[in-house]
């Protein structure tokens, strides 16, 4: 055998060995990509692209990792498309609504998965979701909310932009008018913006990155937070939390208030190779430490308070665990 042959069987032996295939890494040779539930320009997005442009370093065999847009039904399509035809191999990845759980618990039709099994990578920050009312609506506080009708942009059964007015309608009295249809918060705040409906919704971190401007020009005027306190950011906008007149409303609300936590969170099909999902959880864990990421997000104003997987599983389980006659009664108010 000559030297030239020798070498190239010695390589090809390397190849074919279980050992070299874990030197040369787990992801190696493939294509990760990242299915964002909404369109482009809202937090999802944000966090999404964040994810797509970074991750791919952190893992074993630097894969090309992209992000791409499946909006519809308030996220869940890309929720149902993750769950029941993603590949399992984790080079699938979603990130879709903070009230995946909750829309399980309250017998959303649109729901096609059991959230309990997902697998999950991690968080990058919590959310606050804020409802925001054009300067020139007579609406400028729930309030106002209580006496006048006003018009608000919806994305869908599943979003909270549309479940939480129609949700404060029936249980403290307010007069929103949800018009639905909207694929995603930018182009509900874009119809704000051109007058064809008076308020809309989004989560705090897109507006103040995206809309500066209008909150320097005072053209928006956030009303509402979903959560369950008010933010330090936010002091004047009531929270969810806060809004109730008795302790079963409260807990009503609290209960829709409560998906902060999971916030702008990343998402794997049930039965994910366990080696994959390790590698993805390490890999997660170690780009949100990355000072290139820290200093990237901070330069765009993103906010960052990572949580690890296993933890998000927790809070899912936390949720469906809700009481039973919470759920029966959104799942009443909601006719479902």
């Amino acid at each position: 055998m000559t030297a030239t042959a020798f070498r190239l069987a010695f390589f090809a032996s390397l190849a074919a060995s279980p050992a070299f295939a874990q030197s040369e890494g787990l992801f190696a040779h493939k294509t990760v990509t990242v299915y964002i539930g909404n369109t482009a320009g809202g937090s999802y997005d944000l966090y999404g692209r964040m994810l797509a442009r970074f991750l791919g370093k952190h893992l074993p065999g630097n894969p090309n990792v992209v992000a791409t847009n499946m909006p519809g039904a308030g996220t869940l399509k890309a929720a149902n498309y993750i769950y029941e035809v993603a590949p399992k191999d984790g080079t699938a990845i979603g990130i879709v609504t903070e009230t995946l759980a909750l829309e399980q618990a309250v017998a959303n039709p649109a729901v096609q998965y059991d959230a309990s099994k997902f697998n999950w990578v991690g968080r990058f920050a919590t959310s606050n979701n804020i409802h925001m009312q054009w300067f020139t609506s007579k609406v400028q506080s729930i309030e106002d909310a209580k006496k006048y009708e006003t018009t608000v942009a919806a994305a869908g059964a599943g979003n909270l932009s549309e479940v939480i007015p129609n949700l404060l309608n029936k249980v403290i009295g307010t007069k929103f008018k949800v018009i639905s249809g909207y694929p995603a918060s930018a182009e509900g705040m874009l119809a704000m913006e051109r007058g064809e409906v008076e308020g809309s919704a989004s989560s705090w971190a897109a507006v103040k990155v995206g809309k500066a401007a209008w909150l320097k020009d005072k053209k928006i005027k956030v009303i509402l937070q979903d959560v369950p306190e008010r933010s330090p950011e936010l002091p004047d906008a009531v929270a969810l939390g806060e809004l109730g007149d008795t302790p079963a409303d409260k807990q009503l609300l609290g209960l829709y208030a409560s998906g902060g936590a999971i916030g702008r969170a990343f998402i794997l099909p049930p039965g994910t190779n366990p080696a994959a999902l390790k590698a993805l959880q390490d890999g997660f864990d170690a780009m949100v430490k990355d000072p290139e990421v820290i200093a990237e997000m901070a330069k765009v104003d993103l906010d960052l308070e990572p949580r690890q997987g296993e933890t998000l599983k927790a809070e899912i389980a936390k949720t469906l665990a809700a009481p039973e006659d919470v759920k029966n009664r959104a799942k009443a108010l909601f006719g479902r």
